[in-house]
């Protein structure tokens, strides 16, 4: 029997994801993105610290959650 249940997984899906973001915009400090909890704040703080719009920081934002949870 699995002893992962599905609170641990998604723990452990957040803290991937977390490291996900460090690795593709390292303009961000690890509490900003330990602060972050939604796309929108992710696509907000991708805009800013890149001087992107908001369309292609929406792209690229999808690009990396490609269907994972927030």
């Amino acid at each position: 029997m699995n002893s992962i249940t599905p609170t641990s997984q998604t723990t452990e899906g957040k803290k991937v994801l977390l490291k996900d973001i460090a690795s593709k915009w390292s303009k961000f400090s690890e509490t900003e993105i330990a602060a972050m909890t939604s796309r929108d704040q992710l696509v907000t703080g991708v805009q800013s610290k890149y001087s992107l719009d908001a369309a292609q920081a929406g792209r690229e934002v999808d690009g990396l959650l490609a269907g994972r949870a927030f």
